[in-house]
C-alpha cells in the first residue's frame, strides 16, 4: 500500500532513484542495477564562476553505457554537503548562472546523461559552514536558474526530454529563516524532488534517537519525520506525485552515557559529544570548514551484518540487544558493554514506509539486496526500463569524500542530508537570562541567537516576522554567538 497524502501517493511506483558516490566507486560491483530507475553520480562540485567538475570522469562513459545497456536512467548530482559553497554566489550573478547553465547542458550532452539532479545544501540557510548564504534571496535566486536551466534543456533535447530533480531537505526552502509557504512554481520545472528524511537524530542532540523516523514522538528528539516532511512540502503546494521519499542504506551511531537496557522501551537516553568510530569503512576525518576532525559513527547496513553487530535483519548479535521503537517505528541496537547505540533502518522499518517512490542513499551500503528487496515489495517497481519520468509533470498546486561529502553531513561522508530542523512549539528550550523563547516575540528581523553560551547545543534561534523560530545547526555541530549572527562549529570539549 503506498502512503498517501492529501489524497495523492508519492512520485510513481516505477520509480528508484540511487545515488552513486565517485568515491566509493570500488564497492559498486556487488550492486545490482536493474533494481533502479535512476542512478545519480555524485558529486559535480561548482566552482565560483559557474563551472563544475567530477573525479568519476575517468569510468563515467562505461558507467553510463552500462547503465543505459539495463535501462537505467543516469543524472549527475551538482552539489553535495560540501559542494554547495558557491551556489548562492553563483545564481545571484548572471554571468555565473548562465555558465552554470551552460557547463550543465554541455556536460549532459557530452557523458549522453538523462538529467540534472542538484543538491544544494541549502537555498537561504547555512549547512557547511563555508557556505555563502542569502538568506533573502536564495529561494527567489534558486527558482529563476532552475526556470532558465529546464527551457535551456527543453531548447537543447526537446521538451522534457532531460530531467532536472532536486534532493530536499526535511521543510520547503526557506526566505529569512522560514520555510517558503509556496513552492508550487518549482515543481512546474523540475521533474522530482527526493527528500533526505534521514540524518533526523544523532551525535549533535544531547540525546540518542532515531536516524530516520517515520513519525517523532511529541518532546523527544526533533520534532521532524517522514510523514511530516511529506506534509510539509505537499501543503506548500509540491505534488506528492513529484516526491521520491529519501531511505538511508545506514544507521547512526552514538555513545549513551547510561546503560539503555534499564529503559529498554526508550530509546531517547543521555548521550556524549563525542561520536565513536562506526564500521569498517569509517575513519577520522578532517573537516576544513568546521576545522576538526571527527568520525562520522556510519554503520552501512552491509556492515551491520558482515560485521555480526546483526546474524538477521530482526537479530542482534550477542552482545548487542535489538529494539523496535513503536512511535517512529525503526528499530535500534545497544551493546551494553561499550554503550554505543545505532539507529537505521532494516527491512521491516522500510515496509513500514510504504510509498511509491524512492531515493536511496547509497546504492553500495545493501547487503545481499536485503534492504532493496523491501524497497521493492511497496514500490511495485523491477527496476531499469521506465519511460514515465521524462513527461511533463503535473503543474496544479496540492513543496563529500575527498572532495565532496555525501549531502547533508559535516562529518564523514554518508548520507545525503543534515539534520532536520523545525519550528518549535512554544512550549520547548528557552535561554537563561531572559533569552529568546520558540514562539515568542521579537523586533530585530533576522537576527540570529543561540539557545546558550555552552558550545554544545546545536539549537539556535531566528527572528522572523517579529517571532523567535527554533532551528538547529548541521550534522555533529554546535552553536557559536558571533556578533549578530551564529557559526555552527565542531562542539567544545
Amino acid at each position: 500500500m503506498a502512503l498517501g497524502f492529501a489524497g495523492e501517493v508519492i512520485a510513481k511506483p516505477s520509480v528508484v532513484i540511487g545515488y552513486y558516490p565517485s568515491w566509493k566507486n570500488q564497492y559498486m560491483s556487488t550492486v545490482d542495477f536493474t533494481k533502479y530507475t535512476h542512478i545519480n553520480l555524485s558529486f559535480g562540485i561548482p566552482s565560483s564562476s559557474g563551472t563544475f567538475s567530477f573525479d568519476g570522469d575517468w569510468f563515467e562513459p562505461a558507467l553510463v553505457s552500462s547503465m543505459h545497456a539495463k535501462g537505467v536512467k543516469v543524472l549527475m548530482s551538482v552539489g553535495g554537503w560540501t559542494g554547495s559553497n558557491y551556489f548562492s554566489t553563483i545564481l545571484k550573478d548572471s554571468s555565473a548562472r548562465s555558465t552554470l547553465i551552460t557547463s550543465m547542458v554541455n556536460y549532459v550532452k557530452s557523458m549522453n546523461l538523462d538529467g540534472i539532479d542538484i543538491d544544494w545544501e541549502y537555498p537561504g540557510r547555512l549547512g557547511d559552514n563555508c557556505n555563502v548564504v542569502d538568506a533573502a534571496n536564495d529561494t527567489p535566486n534558486y527558482l529563476k536558474f532552475l526556470q532558465d536551466l529546464r527551457a535551456q534543456f527543453d531548447s537543447t533535447f526537446g521538451t522534457r526530454q532531460k530531467l532536472i530533480t532536486l534532493a530536499i531537505r526535511v521543510q520547503p526552502f526557506d526566505i529569512n529563516g522560514a520555510p517558503t509557504a509556496d513552492v508550487s512554481a518549482f515543481a512546474k520545472v523540475v521533474d522530482y524532488g527526493n527528500l533526505m528524511q534521514y540524518d533526523i537524530n544523532g551525535g549533535w542532540n544531547n540525546v540518542t534517537g532515531p536516524n530516520a523516523p517515520f513519525n517523532y514522538e511529541n518532546g523527544k528528539g526533533m520534532q521532524v519525520s517522514f510523514v511530516s516532511a511529506i506534509d510539509a512540502w505537499t501543503k506548500a503546494g509540491w505534488p506528492a506525485n513529484q516526491l521520491t521519499a529519501g531511505i538511508g542504506f545506514y544507521g547512526r551511531s552514538t555513545t549513551a552515557t547510561v546503560d539503555m537496557t534499564k529503559d529498554p522501551q526508550n530509546q531517547y537516553q543521555a548521550q556524549a559529544s563525542v561520536v565513536p568510530l562506526g564500521d569498517s569503512e569509517d575513519a577520522p576525518w578532517y573537516d576544513t570548514c568546521a576545522g576538526a576532525t571527527a568520525n562520522s559513527g556510519t554503520w552501512q547496513w552491509k556492515h551491520l551484518r558482515d560485521q555480526n553487530v546483526l546474524s538477521s535483519p530482526t537479530t542482534a548479535n550477542s552482545p548487542w540487544i535489538r529494539q523496535w521503537d513503536p512511535v517512529s517505528q525503526t528499530p535500534w541496537v545497544f551493546n551494553p558493554n561499550t554503550k554505543i547505540f545505532i539507529s537505521y533502518d532494516d527491512p521491516q522499518s522500510i515496509k513500514v514506509k510504504g510509498l511509491a517512490g524512492a531515493m536511496i542513499w547509497s546504492v553500495n551500503m545493501d547487503y545481499n539486496n536485503e534492504l532493496m528487496n523491501a524497497v521493492q515489495a511497496w514500490s511495485g517497481n523491477g527496476g531499469g526500463s521506465t519511460t514515465t519520468t521524462t513527461a511533463a509533470p503535473p503543474v496544479t498546486s496540492t513543496t563529500s569524500a575527498a572532495t565532496s561529502s555525501a549531502p547533508g553531513t559535516t562529518s564523514v561522508p554518508a548520507t545525503t542530508s543534515v539534520p532536520a530542523t523545525t519550528s518549535a512549539p512554544a512550549t520547548t528550550s528557552t535561554v537563561g537570562g531572559g533569552g529568546p523563547v520558540a514562539g515568542g516575540p521579537c523586533s530585530s528581523q533576522g537576527a540570529y541567537q543561540c539557545a546558550d553560551t555552552t558550545g554544545k547545543n546545536p539549537a539556535y534561534f531566528v527572528c522572523n516576522n517579529n517571532t523567535w523560530l527554533q532551528q538547529a545547526c548541521g550534522s555533529g555541530t554546535a552553536c557559536f554567538q558571533s556578533g549578530s549572527t551564529i557559526i555552527c562549529n565542531w562542539p567544545s570539549a
